[in-house]
């Protein structure tokens, strides 16, 4: 083992700052950012450990009586200390992670389609236009500019990590850190491409084909692997997803699988009955209206509301029927609704139980 003394350069009587003065110098020199070889490395070692020794009144005592110094711990007694250090703190020098790739997943992306309620019923297909990440043309993800390449990194020598020594509680270890000048690539892009600026990518416009199914809702997302953003340096592609918004409909509103409408009709169609046809979101439908046909009665056409996202299948088209009565009326017609009174002798009015207003026993109804 060599003489501390004489690593350090310093006579054997020498002040404490002598020997730290000895120490930077030293140090300076042989230091792995400033020194990287193999040598140069080793004798750091021995000057850190020197140092650890003689900077220490109790050590350098038990030095100079002809003890180890140091506490009694010899770097080399426990081998590789690096593979241990990195087993417990997560660095040590004792190998190396390797350069890190530039290539990196691209992020995903959210993106709001508003439909329309006709489209909901039997799904529909869009392009959606996407303002996002794409692969560079010019350098087709390489960051470098048409006929370079990167090149490797001469702090770190391609390995994308810088070595390291700390002193600690248990002696001095090697650690393990990226590269400051790749940063922690391995290798360094001299001629960036001048349309990307080294990125591998830039931002543009695309349109993405989806065919959205049939019984979404407001609130689905559907989720489209692969068509998020290109990533840095030609990485794969993030997910893109799309989450639906269905518009508001004048006329039909949904719930679940079903339609809801009203349908208005006068007081004479509700006392006579009648067949007659309406337009639905899907086509027209003939709709029969018994005779005596009551305000807040609900007709279910059946497999005329949406199809089923997850099944086959559609739900119904409930219609909520709504009684008209008239507000103005001519001589004659004030006349004939009171012969019809007269006729039918009808009870005067009286109290009965309670009933809610109609909209609010259509939407009962509707939803029960």
């Amino acid at each position: 083992m060599a003489d501390h003394y004489e690593v350090l350069g310093v006579a054997r009587d020498a002040t404490t700052d002598e020997i730290k003065k000895a120490y930077r110098r030293l140090a300076r020199q042989l230091h792995p950012d400033v020194n990287p070889g193999a040598d140069a490395s080793e004798r750091f070692k021995s000057v850190t450990h020197a140092y650890d020794v003689l900077s220490d009144a109790k050590q350098r005592q038990q030095y100079d009586r002809g003890g180890q110094g140091g506490g009694g711990f010899d770097n080399g007694q426990f081998g590789n200390f690096g593979d241990i250090f990195e087993t417990f703190f997560g660095g040590g020098g004792g190998g190396s992670r390797g350069p890190r790739s530039r290539r990196e997943r691209g992020q995903d992306a959210l993106l709001r389609v508003e439909l329309d309620l006709d489209e909901v019923i039997f799904g529909t297909h869009r392009d959606i236009e996407v303002d996002t990440a794409v692969v560079c043309g010019t350098c087709s993800g390489t960051c470098c500019q048409p006929g370079t390449a990167p090149v490797t990194c001469d702090i770190c020598h391609g390995t994308g990590n810088i070595q390291r020594a700390v002193r600690s509680l248990l002696g001095n270890v090697m650690t393990s850190s990226p590269c400051g000048s790749c940063r922690g690539y391995g290798t360094i892009i001299a001629t960036p491409c001048v349309t990307c600026q080294g990125q591998g990518r830039v931002r543009a416009r695309r349109k993405v084909p989806v065919d959205i199914p049939a019984g979404v809702d407001t609130g689905l997302r559907l989720q489209m692997p692969g068509s998020g953003e290109a990533g840095p340096a030609g990485g794969p592609n993030g997910d893109l997803y799309l989450e639906m918004k269905v518009r508001h409909h004048d006329v039909f509103s949904r719930d679940g699988d079903d339609l809801l409408c009203t349908l208005d009709i006068p007081m004479t169609t509700a006392i006579l009955g009648t067949t007659t046809t309406v337009a639905a979101l899907d086509g027209d439908i003939e709709v029969q209206l018994r005779p005596g046909v009551q305000s807040g009665e609900i007709l279910t056409i059946k497999d005329r509301g949406v199809t089923k996202l997850r099944g086959n299948g559609r739900g119904d088209l409930r219609i909520g029927v709504q009684v008209l009565t008239p507000t103005k009326l001519d001589h004659k017609e004030r006349e004939l609704i009171e012969a019809f009174a007269a006729r039918h002798k009808v009870p005067a009015p009286s109290l009965s139980h309670f009933q809610q207003g109609l909209f609010a026993k259509l939407r009962d109804r509707f939803l029960g």
